[in-house]
Order: C-alpha cells, then structure tokens, then sequence
C-alpha cells in the first residue's frame, strides 16, 4: 500500500451522515489538536498497544532519513491510553491530509475515562503501508528518533511532547517511557 493514504481514507464511509463523530488519538493527536472539536475527552482503545513502528517522511522526518512516529499495534488485552475528541465530518479533510504517511481511518470503540464509551474512529498506520518501519529496540529506535527532523520540527520533540502529555494525564507507557528514558542518555541529560 502506498504511504499517502488521503485518496484511500476517503472511501472511508462508516460515519457519513453523522454530524459528528468521536476520534481517538494516541500520539501527536494527544498533545497538537490543530482542528475544531465540539468536545475533548480522556479515553482508551483496549486490544491495541502504542508503537514508534510508523516512519514519518513528512512531518518528523524526510524521505532519505525517516522519523519514527507512533501507531498501534494488535495485542490482546493491552490498552492504550489517549484522548477522545468529538469532531464534526468537515475535520476529515484536514485530518486525512495530516494522517497521510501511511495512516487509514478505521472504526473503534472507545471507553472514556469516566465510564462511559462510544463508538468512533482512529487513524491506524499498518505494516502494509510503505512507510511502516516496524519493531525494534527502544534503544535503537530512541537513537534514529534522536537524529531525525523533518518539515514538523525535530522527532525528539515529537516523543518528550507526547510523554509530557501523558505524565500530565497520569498515564503510564512504558514503551514512550523507555524510548524516552534513552533519548535522554543520547542528549546528555
């Protein structure tokens, strides 16, 4: 599959008609809401696990020198802590432009942090998409994420602003937590 996804995220029709629609997000969607939303909601997605296994070449990264950016992974029985925001289907444009490297709109259930859940979408980038770097240590991945910039910013900004995000919603992962953990060692800190 090819790594822009925007032409691929339009088919996407699940939620036409809806005026609006929860999304889920778990990486820089937590901390960088650069969209309109209605409302804004703590959540999780159970049954998938946080990985820097994306690749970015277009915002974190280039195509020569690929940052490493977060999507999820299948793994029974892990949750994934993120951030909930009611949108309405006008965001979509925006959105899939900006999810473009490789990330396709997929529908899910999500739980809010306070019980209740609903039904929304996530932008998901999988190992069929030419853009997927897949696993690797949190060493190994900290050391590329340490050497990377792309039209964005820096990648490491990327990984300290998510683990920020998450320190300050008390949410614990321990994958951005070690990958950050060796970023800092890499810096000198």
């Amino acid at each position: 599959m090819s790594a822009d996804t925007v032409a691929t995220n339009k088919l996407m029709n699940k939620f036409d008609g809806h005026h609006s629609v929860w999304l889920f997000g778990y990486g820089s969607l937590i901390f960088k809401a650069d969209f309109s939303f209605i409302e804004r909601r703590p959540a999780s997605i159970r049954n998938w696990a946080r990985r820097f296994w994306q690749g970015s070449h277009d915002h974190r990264g280039t195509a020569k020198s690929p940052g490493r950016v977060a999507t999820l992974i299948p793994q029974a029985d892990a949750i994934c802590d993120g951030m909930a925001y009611l949108i309405t289907p006008q965001v979509f444009d925006h959105l899939d432009y900006r999810e473009k490297n490789g990330y396709l709109r997929l529908a899910t259930e999500m739980t809010f942090d306070d019980g209740g859940s609903a039904e929304g979408l996530v932008y998901i980038a999988t190992e069929e998409n030419a853009a997927f770097l897949g696993p690797a240590s949190e060493r190994e991945i900290a050391r590329q994420i340490a050497t990377s910039v792309g039209p964005s910013g820096r990648n490491s900004d990327y990984l300290t602003d998510l683990a920020d995000a998450l320190r300050r919603s008390g949410k614990d992962d321990p994958h951005v937590f070690a990958i950050e953990h060796y970023l800092k060692e890499f810096a000198g800190c």
